[in-house]
């Protein structure tokens, strides 16, 4: 079943069968992120916000420093939620075809044919792995694949499985060697899910069930197609008017051009587009789904801000001189909507 097939269906529910729909998803969503947190000790933050970005069809971009489970969190996210998942570590020798696949020529029976061989972006969910390493050529081969849910090679296009889902990671704090990308390619991530150190009692749980003889392992909540049905509710999610407005307020305050807000005025260069607000708009739906409710709240454009804007915006030399962060500046943001 594809995404547009479960779409179809549940726009042909009626208001019983959608609220009945809504239960039993928030009920196995609910069960699939209390198998995630059971291998991911202390991130409930970070495993909430790659729900929302999974449930709304979208992409993430989880930054932190290296020994912070971004690869195992990734792992469990596929098995948990039923989906075929494949790494690849970003160098800068890696070239678009390592990802995307390539033709071979064959010969069989005195004649010769091209067979096309897919790539490792031929899953369900790819973890890019420090895709800052890889080089533009590289990175935009990804990202147009992202965008399209195909690849082309030779001129025919190859479909990707659906669903489809990249979770690139970046580390914050070596620079040296990367490419860092493009904010026109930044923008195709739905949320940036920054993973930072553990609470002092998370650390002691790792370290006390993480280096003993037998450790958590992911057990399976849900199967691709119910992700699949998962994500054709999300777009089904009543909005209220004071939702929309608040999303309205925040994003287009964050362009220096239109806000009224000082600090943007002064610190940022260029704010978010309108694909910002779309993507709050679906975070918002998807969240309200994951922590088991029927509509959004301005609660949660609040919490999901961060995340969705702050690789939407860049800062000029004024913030960078006075140590103004991306983060500071939403929070001043988003208290106008408190």
């Amino acid at each position: 079943m594809s995404a547009s097939d479960s779409s179809a269906q549940t726009v042909a529910m009626s208001d019983a069968e959608m609220e009945a729909a809504v239960e039993r998803t928030v009920e196995k969503l609910g069960e699939a992120r209390s198998r995630v947190g059971r291998v991911i000790y202390g991130q409930d933050t970070v495993i909430e916000q790659c729900f929302v970005t999974l449930l709304a069809g979208g992409h993430g971009l989880l930054v932190g420093v290296p020994g912070l489970g971004k690869t195992l969190l990734v792992e469990t996210l596929g098995a948990v939620l039923g989906l075929g998942e494949k790494r690849v570590q970003f160098t800068p020798d890696l070239m678009p075809a390592d990802i995307l696949g390539s033709e071979v020529l064959e010969e069989s029976g005195g004649s010769r044919s091209f067979r096309f061989l897919p790539g490792p972006i031929f899953t369900q969910l790819l973890m890019a792995d420090e895709i800052n390493r890889a080089s533009p050529r590289t990175q935009s081969a990804l990202l147009q694949a992202m965008q399209e849910g195909r690849v082309s090679i030779a001129g025919a296009y190859h479909a990707l499985p659906e669903p489809f889902h990249v979770l690139a990671t970046q580390n914050p704090i070596e620079q040296e060697g990367t490419y860092p990308l493009p904010e026109a390619q930044l923008d195709r991530f739905l949320m940036q899910v920054n993973i930072d150190y553990p609470d002092g009692a998370a650390e002691r749980e790792v370290i006390l069930k993480t280096t003993g003889l037998t450790q958590a392992t992911a057990e399976n909540a849900l199967t691709s197609d119910e992700l699949m049905q998962a994500q054709g509710l999300v777009r089904r999610v009543p909005v209220g008017e004071s939702v929309v407005d608040a999303i309205l307020r925040l994003v287009r305050n964050g362009r220096p051009e239109s806000t009224e807000n000082g600090m943007v005025r002064e610190y940022v260069s260029w704010g978010p587009g309108p694909r910002a607000s779309q993507a709050l708009m679906l975070a918002c739906r998807a969240r309200a789904l994951v922590t088991g409710r029927l509509a959004p709240s301005v609660d949660d454009v609040l919490l999901l801000a961060r995340p969705v804007l702050r690789h939407r915006m860049a800062l000029g030399f004024a913030a960078r001189a006075e140590g103004v962060t991306i983060d500071q500046i939403i929070d001043s943001l988003c208290e106008s909507l408190r």
